[in-house]
């Protein structure tokens, strides 16, 4: 049985192709849209079509929840980041009342940025084209020359503008444009536990996206970065080799054996609400005595262990412990927790996409352990990584392909024969299965066809 995709009896032929509608008609009717996704096969134009993305950007990037940032980023009063929802120009910061905020990063005189550097800790935001003076809360604190405004001009209501919408999950802050959202714990869902496994995997469960980050703009779609356990032994396959030959390397009980090879307990999964994991926790647990070993050999990994057992059990410490803060998880639209790092894609274009990677310590570990997960994280990713820059190329690739128009068909039908849906309402598949492929584009009809007209 199908999950996720819409069916129709559009013909496979480039003539009668959606593609050719969206080119000459304005607004884009609902039934044209979900035409572009159909029972094991999505459109190409979803991928390289400039008027659907303006759509995602209104639809889904504007009107629904996206990943601001982590608590941890903005740790003491006017520390702040800047960041993007979808197109639209934002300040996370820890205001001089603790509160942290999603302001957006517009001058409420003439519409001017107020904060230029990407990071920083600031008292104040002003304005340098007439000289309006924010505090770090954003209230507007100064105008310059006054006397031109008279004595009764509103201060107060010029405020910098907010977020509609701010909430976090353990420290994990989410915002949206659109103030009629359902609450964010509903928009998580199933996917909320798996957010709790990098967590709960510190001893003070807490983590810290305080060391930096890696940063890389490749030239394809931004649904391109997703849970595919499908391409590491094509794409990665000299990496994947080396793991095996360096099992001390401390790559977490993941890497003990092959976790890509369709023999081991590994599975995709379909959690719902667009969000999906490479679902690998039964995998650790079967290789958990190894990687306990080589922990144990770190200086504070014997107490970490401890730690762990004391707060939780065993049962539990041994999940924490093996998983190593990897749910391998993917929060819809614009969030991944993968290996060591918090992931953020930003949309550029229908065919560029920034991808900026925050390696993810834990709080209350020796600093070794936490160096340990550093080195991991860059043996990887970053641009000097065995294995990211392998997936900006192909997914450039992917996108020079997809403009060849004649047979425009993806095809994501891959184990739709032999999917599950679990009691829980998950769908689960082999780890090689499209089953995360197919979630994130039930997700993504839905949210594109709100609002289309018949």
């Amino acid at each position: 049985m199908q999950h996720g995709c819409a069916h129709s009896d559009l013909k496979n032929s480039s003539a009668e192709s959606p593609v050719n509608f969206l080119r000459h008609t304005q607004p884009v009717s609902k039934e044209a849209l979900q035409d572009l996704v159909q029972t094991g096969r999505v459109h190409s134009a979803v991928y390289t079509s400039s008027e659907i993305f303006e759509l995602e950007i209104q639809r889904i990037f504007h009107g629904s929840w996206v990943y601001v940032g982590h608590a941890s980023e903005v740790p003491v009063a006017g520390d702040y980041r800047l960041r993007q929802l979808g197109r639209q120009p934002v300040i996370m910061v820890r205001g001089n009342d603790g509160v942290v905020r999603v302001l957006m990063n517009r001058c409420r005189h003439r519409g001017a940025a107020v904060c230029e550097v990407e990071a920083g800790r600031e008292k104040f935001f002003r304005c340098w084209y007439h000289g309006w003076t924010y505090d770090n809360t954003g209230k507007l604190v100064s105008v310059t020359d006054p006397a031109g405004y008279g004595e009764t001009f509103p201060t107060e209501d010029y405020s910098l503008t907010p977020a509609p919408r701010v909430e976090t999950y353990r420290d994990f802050v989410f915002a949206s444009l659109s103030p009629n959202v359902s609450p964010l714990e509903e928009h998580l869902g199933a996917a909320a536990p798996m957010i709790d496994l990098l967590v709960e995997a510190s001893p003070l469960r807490q983590i810290e996206l305080g060391a930096g980050v890696h940063k890389t703009v490749y030239n394809g779609n931004w649904k391109f970065v997703g849970m595919d356990g499908y391409h590491p032994h094509y794409v990665h396959a000299s990496v994947v080799a080396a793991w095996q030959r360096k099992s001390d390397s401390g790559v977490g009980a993941t890497h003990r054996a092959d976790p890509f090879d369709g023999k081991s307990q590994t599975f995709t999964r379909d959690l719902g609400n667009g969000h999906a994991m490479l679902d690998m926790r039964e995998h650790r647990l079967q290789h958990y005595a190894e990687y306990e070993k080589f922990l144990r050999g770190l200086p504070g990994g014997p107490g970490y262990i401890d730690a762990l057992y004391s707060r939780d059990g065993e049962a539990r410490a041994k999940l924490l412990l093996a998983v190593a803060g990897d749910p391998h998880v993917g929060i819809f639209p614009n969030m991944q927790i993968i290996n060591n790092h918090v992931r953020i894609m930003v949309p550029l274009s229908a065919g560029r996409t920034e991808v900026l990677m925050f390696p993810a310590l834990f709080k209350g570990v020796s600093p070794e352990i936490n160096a340990m997960r550093l080195r991991q994280h860059e043996s990887f990713y970053g641009p000097a990584g065995a294995g990211s820059p392998d997936d900006a190329e192909i997914f450039e690739r992917v996108q020079r392909g997809l403009i060849a128009e004649l047979d425009p068909w993806v095809d994501i039908s891959r184990g739709a024969h032999r999917e599950k849906v679990e009691a829980d309402g998950t769908i689960v598949g082999h780890i090689s299965d499209e089953v995360p492929q197919r979630g994130q584009m039930k997700r993504w009809l839905q949210l594109i066809t709100a609002g289309s007209e018949n």
